[in-house]
């Protein structure tokens, strides 16, 4: 690693501010995916302004039918304070990574960072949610660009999340056994306008949403809604860890099971006819 200068403001003004006064400067929020990259130098930021100690931007809030998540609110925490309300979030997020990662990581930056395989970008997505940043708020079908990459500014941060409830939902994820990383992933949410789901690991483009499931699962919510369909293999990113006929295979595999645990765990009348 290289020198760097570390700052940790104690507003989002203040952290503002220093990355305007720094255009080389970089948000650091857990760290769990830029520390690594400044080690192995693929990055050299000369200022690096961490969240850390904004408590504005850590917690969890409950409103009608919402959650309101921090951006710098780590995985443990999500995990720990979101079970009740939403519990497919809560379990999701305990199962990001090992206990360091979730004791460290955020909500905030695994969105900000996107990665393709990252398992929070499905559950946002799934639930429609709202991405609020220092200067606006982005509809999750608006943030997400392609790999590694969002709809946020230079300099735009993200101060929390807010996240539609469903009536009922599942995640499912086929773990690369080292990283814990989803070699593909699927969230499926039910809500009174309909079905949806939502897929990480698997997209060539990133996370997405797979609309042909919805519909199947809109007209009968059942595993076997799913049977006639086939993903795009020409979507589906392949790579040493596997190929996009195998992903592809996962994310209906996944998506059939979620959709069964569903049938069986949820709560009488919670789920579409």
């Amino acid at each position: 690693m290289y020198d760097v200068e570390i700052t940790r403001p104690l507003t989002l003004e203040a952290a503002l501010r220093l990355l305007e006064e720094a255009p080389d400067g970089q948000v650091l929020a857990g760290g769990q995916t830029l520390i690594p990259t400044l080690k192995q130098r693929l990055a050299a930021p000369e200022l690096l302004v961490s969240l850390g100690r904004i408590e504005d931007l850590r917690g969890v809030s409950h409103q009608p039918g919402m959650l309101v998540i921090g951006a710098a609110t780590t995985h443990a925490t999500v995990a720990r304070d979101a079970a009740e309300a939403y519990p497919a979030l809560a379990a999701l997020a305990g199962g990001i990574g090992d206990p360091a990662v979730r004791n460290r990581g955020t909500i905030g930056g695994s969105l900000a960072n996107n990665d393709p395989a990252a398992c929070y970008p499905a559950a946002v997505l799934a639930s429609g949610a709202t991405i609020v940043t220092s200067a606006r708020e982005i509809a999750a079908e608006e943030f997400f660009d392609g790999l590694f990459t969002t709809a946020l500014d230079e300099g735009e941060i993200i101060t929390a999340v807010r996240v539609p409830v469903p009536r009922a939902a599942a995640y499912l994820k086929f773990a690369q056994p080292a990283s814990r990383f989803a070699l593909a992933g699927v969230f499926v949410a039910v809500f009174d306008a309909g079905v949806r789901v939502a897929v990480t690991g698997a997209g060539d483009d990133g996370v997405f949403r797979w609309e042909e499931a919805e519909a199947a699962l809109d007209r009968r919510f059942d595993p076997e809604a799913l049977a006639p369909l086939a993903l795009d293999e020409d979507a589906i990113m392949g790579d040493i860890h596997a190929g996009p006929a195998y992903r592809a295979h996962l994310v209906k595999l996944l998506t059939r099971r979620a959709v069964d645990e569903l049938l069986r765990n949820a709560a009488p009348g919670a789920l579409r006819g």
